[in-house]
C-alpha cells in the first residue's frame, strides 16, 4: 500500500512563492509508470487538475498555472514537489498529490482509482 504525505502548504500574499512537497511510501514496486499529480479543490468547488508528471518525467500543466508553477519528481527521495511563483487569490485551495496508475492527465473523472494525499492548504491574500 503506498501512502501520500503533503507538506508546504501557508498563507502568502499575492505575487508570493511557495514549494509543496509530497513523500511518496510504501509498497512502490507497482507504481514505477504510475502517474503523479497535483489537484486543487476551492470550497464550493470541484476538484481540478493542476500539474502532471508520468515516468518519461513528461509534465502537463492547467492553462492557469502554465509559467508559474512546476512540477517535479525526486525518485532518489520519493518526493513530488510543486513550486508555485506569482500566486494569485484564486489560487488559494486545498492541494492534494495523487499517484495514478491508468492515466496521466488533468481529467478528475479518470482518477477514480487514485491514491491520494491528505492535502495541505494554500492561501494567497491580495
Amino acid at each position: 500500500q503506498v501512502q501520500l504525505v503533503e507538506s508546504g502548504g501557508d498563507s502568502v500574499q499575492a505575487g508570493g512563492s511557495l514549494k509543496l512537497s509530497c513523500i511518496i511510501s510504501g509498497d512502490t514496486t507497482d507504481t514505477s509508470f504510475s502517474c503523479m499529480a497535483w489537484f486543487r479543490q476551492a470550497p464550493g468547488k470541484e476538484r481540478e487538475g493542476v500539474a502532471t508528471i508520468d515516468s518519461d518525467g513528461d509534465t502537463v500543466y492547467a492553462d492557469s498555472v502554465q509559467a508559474r508553477f512546476t512540477i517535479s519528481l525526486d525518485n532518489a527521495k520519493n518526493t513530488l514537489y510543486l513550486q508555485m511563483n506569482s500566486l494569485k487569490p484564486e489560487d488559494t485551495a486545498m492541494y492534494y498529490c495523487g499517484l495514478n496508475l491508468v492515466y496521466c492527465g488533468l481529467n478528475r473523472r479518470l482518477y477514480n482509482q487514485a491514491i491520494w494525499g491528505q492535502g495541505t492548504q494554500v492561501t494567497v491574500s491580495s
